[in-house]
């Protein structure tokens, strides 16, 4: 990768990473950084962010905290927490959780805001600085992104937008990530009790590059 392409993949690390957060007073003070950034960029994840701010501008700043709340907190189909989907709420979640926690650690990436490590948002920021670990990251937890993603299209939510951004940067899913991704829609993710819903039908896998 380029220089420049190393700056543009940060960036627009950086800028989901601050999409992705609580849309509470802090983070409205801090749209105009986001259009500016957005601004700034080249290539499809432009296109993508755009799209997040127009849609966003929709909303009252109370319409909007609710929307993000209807979207990641009660609906377990678009967790932002990418080890839920491959580890669900059993004991191996912890051993995914500490694989984020060494990474981040060895980078000398701190922790801050008491966010667990596999929170989406906070995986940006770790990548847009440490682009190398943070891909291999994404590349372990790929199925989970996609899953996301789908699940982000099915909800017509303006964080889809900020979700293909993420992917326009990324290398393309590879096709057995694709496959867990559609195992893990039809089943659910991995638990210690039995009778979950599925994610979402087979048909909604459809929409990848």
């Amino acid at each position: 990768m380029s220089a420049t392409g190393k700056a543009e993949f940060g960036r627009v690390m950086r800028v989901s990473s601050l999409a992705l957060g609580y849309p509470d007073t802090q983070w409205r003070q801090a749209l105009p950084l986001l259009h500016e950034a957005a601004a700034a960029m080249r290539g499809p994840a432009r296109a993508h962010l755009r799209s997040f701010l127009d849609a966003i501008a929709a909303f009252t700043p109370a319409e909007l905290q609710r929307a993000y709340v209807d979207t990641f907190d009660l609906r377990r189909r678009c967790c932002p927490y990418l080890t839920y989907y491959s580890s669900g709420d059993t004991r191996k979640r912890g051993m995914a959780l500490l694989q984020f926690t060494s990474t981040y650690r060895m980078a000398g990436f701190e922790l801050t805001g008491g966010e667990l490590p596999d929170h989406l948002a906070v995986l940006c920021e770790f990548t847009g600085t440490m682009p190398e670990p943070g891909r291999d990251l994404f590349r372990r937890h790929r199925a989970g992104l996609e899953l996301l993603r789908t699940a982000l299209a099915d909800a017509t939510s303006p964080w889809l937008h900020v979700v293909d951004a993420i992917r326009a940067v990324l290398p393309e899913a590879a096709p057995r990530d694709l496959r867990r991704a559609l195992d893990l829609a039809r089943t659910g993710p991995p638990a210690e009790e039995v009778g979950l819903e599925p994610f979402a039908p087979p048909e909604y896998m459809g929409g990848h590059r």
